[in-house]
């Protein structure tokens, strides 16, 4: 869901620079209470968030986001719990504390926890080199493939370039979990070995097998046994395969065009439930921010009264070292540097940098109509997590930074909202400028060498598989095979480029297409690449080398 990134969405970019693309208003709705018996006991929220409900109203009317659901846990307790909006837009359904949000690549903390787990118990070395689990695992270069060891999976330092891989599994393929990690060996390495920091998703599909071989359950079972159930995450699930029509549930909600807002249909999403693929709640991931922030302790005692663990103070330590060096850049606009870490870095499936001299252990999620984060900080015992039906990064950062700053900045009461507001706009403009500069580039009166049917054929990328362009009543189609969601219309631009345009116009992700010839005229390699800055980095077209297919080898396939 395209914002500068938010693969899985969000998960990839810099806080201060998830942003989304919309600000139109949406109508206020009053804030749903979660009901429960320990409610009156919970610890009063901080003085400067006395208004914080008309303040979560007011980031939802200006970012245009139906419903959003907070959680704040502090010394163990919790503060608040608390839906605002609407499930849907159009409908009289509330969100509250249960209701169910895709939370995206927060699932990448559950998985790096379900290898510590598993590494405690001796199933699995964290150290280890992934084939001797995954004995067929291979990557593009033979080093890189000899030397990967279990904990680089968790770590975006495996030298794949940002989001490589992803459209093996996004939006949704008919590869398995097994095609897409085979399909690794064809994904070329972009850095250097541990070099430097690129958000991927797809090794995070590599960790979802080694803890399937090495537990001997699905990715989907292990968590629900040895995560949810001991948490006491009695609503989560893994997959909205799982997801029933009474349930308590949100609805995604897109921009089409990058501007209407509308509703998207649920995303299943098997072949990389490691990366992404957990449903919960805030009910229930406020006590798994407790559990982290007490070091793996559990809330309940054993039989004989002693302290249950779901991981050692040691694996947490290790979830929350730095890994991998993140730099530190300039905000878009000078009122974000207040927001700038003096460092930031990725652990175990955690980002790490810091606030106003607290450690932050935190982490987004982006899906379609859902993006999402959880924030903690261990020096506090303080957490919090904003999940959101619609793709801004901006609100769930306003609502972030307001909670922080009532704990780690006492007194300040910056408008959040306000400054997010002018860091959308801003990117919405730079945006635009990158168009502009396209159209001023573009010779208009030029026109394709080749007749339209003459660029029809079946194209292939190694590590993707095929794509199709038919000639269907003189418009050209293009498909990719193996996902549904990817089929638009080219329409000619300039010389050999056109460009697509997705049916699914959810997707934000149009594409210029390039068709390079050889001597005699004939298709030799297509090239493609967003056209919009906005686009998700997940749509990772650039890296796609396809080549003609004959017409033998297409009808074989």
């Amino acid at each position: 869901m395209p914002l500068p990134s938010l693969s899985l969405r969000v998960a990839g970019c810099c806080a201060l620079l998830t942003f989304a693309t919309a600000v139109q208003a949406w109508p206020q709705t009053q804030p749903v209470s979660a009901t429960d018996a320990s409610h009156d006991a919970r610890p009063a929220l901080p003085p400067t968030l006395q208004d914080f409900g008309p303040y979560v109203d007011d980031a939802r009317k200006t970012f245009n986001v139906p419903g959003i659901a907070v959680a704040i846990v502090k010394d163990g307790k919790v503060v608040l719990e608390q839906g605002y909006g609407l499930r849907e837009t159009g409908k009289t359904e509330p969100v509250d504390a249960h209701t169910l949000f895709a939370i995206a690549s927060n699932t990448k903390a559950f998985t790096a926890a379900a290898l510590q787990m598993l590494a405690e118990q001796g199933k699995v070395d964290m150290d280890g080199r992934v084939t001797d689990y995954l004995p067929w695992f291979q990557m593009s270069d033979p080093y890189v493939t000899h030397d990967m060891r279990v904990r680089d999976l968790l770590a975006h330092r495996s030298g794949l370039s940002l989001g490589a891989g992803d459209l093996l599994y996004w939006p949704p393929t008919s590869y398995s979990t097994k095609d897409v990690v085979e399909r690794l060996a064809k994904v070329p390495i972009a850095n250097g070995f541990r070099s430097h920091y690129a958000y991927d998703n797809i090794l995070f599909a590599v960790a979802t097998l080694v803890i399937e071989n090495v537990s001997g359950q699905r990715y989907a079972d292990y968590l629900r046994d040895h995560i949810f159930r001991p948490v006491g995450m009695d609503e989560s699930l893994v997959d909205m395969t799982y997801l029933k029509p009474d349930m308590d549930v949100a609805t995604g909600h897109a921009l089409f065009n990058f501007k209407d807002l509308k509703p998207v249909p649920p995303m299943a999403w098997t072949n990389n439930p490691g990366a992404g693929g957990i449903y919960a709640s805030v009910h229930d991931l406020a006590k798994w921010m407790n559990v982290q922030l007490a070091g793996g302790e559990l809330p309940s005692k054993d039989k004989d009264g002693k302290s249950r663990h779901l991981f050692s103070q040691d694996s947490q330590n290790q979830m929350w070292t730095m890994l991998t060096p993140i730099p530190v850049s300039k905000p878009p606009i000078p009122e974000l540097e207040a927001l700038m870490p003096n460092f930031a870095g990725y652990g175990e499936g955690w980002f790490l940098s810091d606030y106003h001299g607290q450690k932050l252990v935190w982490h987004t999620g982006g899906w379609p109509g859902m993006v999402s984060r959880v924030t903690l900080v261990p020096g506090l015992k303080l957490g919090v997590v904003v999940l959101t039906n619609q793709e801004s990064g901006a609100a769930f950062n306003a609502i972030t930074y307001r909670v922080l700053d009532a704990y780690l900045n006492s007194g300040s009461k910056t408008d959040w909202v306000a400054v997010y507001d002018k860091a959308v706009k801003h990117s919405q403009g730079k945006a635009d400028e990158s168009w502009k500069q396209h159209e001023t580039a573009r010779d208009a009166k030029s026109k394709p060498s080749l007749p339209l049917a003459n660029y029809a054929s079946t194209y292939r990328d190694p590590w993707y598989g095929d794509i199709v362009i038919a000639n269907e009543g003189g418009k050209l189609r293009l498909r990719f095979s193996k996902t549904k969601q990817l089929v638009g219309t080219m329409t000619p631009w300039q010389h050999d480029t056109f460009i697509v345009r997705w049916d699914d116009r959810s997707l934000n992700a149009d594409a210029f297409v390039n068709f390079a010839l050889d001597v005699d005229g004939h298709v030799r390699e297509v090239r493609m690449e967003p056209i919009s800055p906005l686009t998700d980095f997940s749509f990772d077209f650039q890296d796609l080398r396809l080549t003609p297919v004959k017409a033998e080898e297409a009808k074989a396939d």
